[in-house]
């Protein structure tokens, strides 16, 4: 049985995992995004995670046939380095695979983390029947992966799909890259988060935000509805500059469920300037939290 060992580096965890040909997940692990520590330390975690994660389920060597490494962007695919991502602080021109390799002796391919989590649901996930789809995460931060015509779009450098750094609204603030106004500055779960704990007065998770606005407080749901709103507008945009037949939305916020769809579903209906537009389709990501690492182990499985 050929494996592939799936690694998703997000801004506050890592997730691997262990995934066969058919996209079903062995076994998986997690550990927190350190930034305490130099990316060299957090990578020596990373590696002896993976060790773990085989001895402990009894996977031997000869059965791993590479390592797919999600990652945020801006990053190089071609050198398998992390350039400057906002979400990364500390990690600025890290070359990640050329570390990791010194402490996994197998094959590792990098690519940006929503192009592989666009890989995995086109593989087994809400996308299997469309040729012409968005892949939305929005955690974190907010990303996108392209896949139209029957294949990814990936750009000249790797980095196509960074839909996080539309401009929104100039007026809401400085975003981590230096414009103002992004789309995940206003919409992300972070940003959700931040402006939340603003209007209260005290640090709150994005899943307290929602539960206190399902609670009844007046500011948060507002707060939310603003947040839906936004999220609508960037799928507008993707829409009418792509033309997809679907967006499919994955990450920590599309936990939030049915409501964010129904208002994203309701915005684009009304707002996508072709009609044919409007009736694309708003759905959840089928693999919810695990697209990530199984399109990271699918740069294995089915590189592209």
């Amino acid at each position: 049985m050929n494996l592939a060992v799936g690694i998703d580096i997000g801004g506050t965890k890592v997730a691997v995992g262990v995934v066969d040909a058919s996209g079903r997940i062995l076994a998986k692990t997690r550990l927190n995004t350190d930034f305490t520590v130099t990316p060299q330390v957090m990578v020596g975690r990373i590696a002896q995670s993976v060790h773990n994660l085989l001895s402990e389920n009894s996977v031997f060597s000869d059965k791993i046939i590479g390592i797919g490494i999600g990652a945020p962007g801006p990053l190089d695919p071609q050198s398998g380095t992390i350039t400057c991502p906002p979400n990364l602080p500390g990690w600025n021109g890290f070359p990640l695979v050329e570390e990791m390799r010194k402490l996994l002796p197998y094959p590792i391919r990098m690519e940006n983390d929503a192009t592989a989590a666009t890989l995995a649901e086109k593989w087994i996930g809400a996308a299997q029947d469309s040729n012409h789809f968005i892949f939305l995460t929005i955690s974190t931060g907010i990303g996108a992966g392209i896949y139209l015509h029957g294949k990814l779009i990936t750009g000249a450098t790797g980095n196509a799909g960074d839909a996080g750094h539309f401009v929104i609204d100039p007026s809401a603030g400085r975003c981590t890259c230096g414009q103002y106004g992004c789309w995940e500055w206003v919409a992300s779960g972070t940003a959700i988060a931040r402006q939340a704990s603003a209007i209260v007065g005290s640090p709150l998770s994005t899943k307290e935000v929602f539960d206190l606005a399902q609670q009844g407080n007046a500011s948060l749901q507002q707060l939310i509805e603003q947040a839906y709103r936004y999220i609508g507008i960037g799928c507008v945009t993707l829409i009418n500059l792509f033309d997809p037949d679907m967006i499919v939305i994955g990450g920590g916020v599309s936990q939030i469920g049915q409501p964010l769809f129904t208002a994203v579903q309701d915005y684009v209906t009304h707002h996508a300037f072709n009609p044919s537009g409007r009736g694309a389709k708003i759905v959840p990501a089928k693999l919810l939290q695990d697209a990530g690492l199984i399109g990271a182990a699918a740069l294995i499985h089915h590189p592209y």
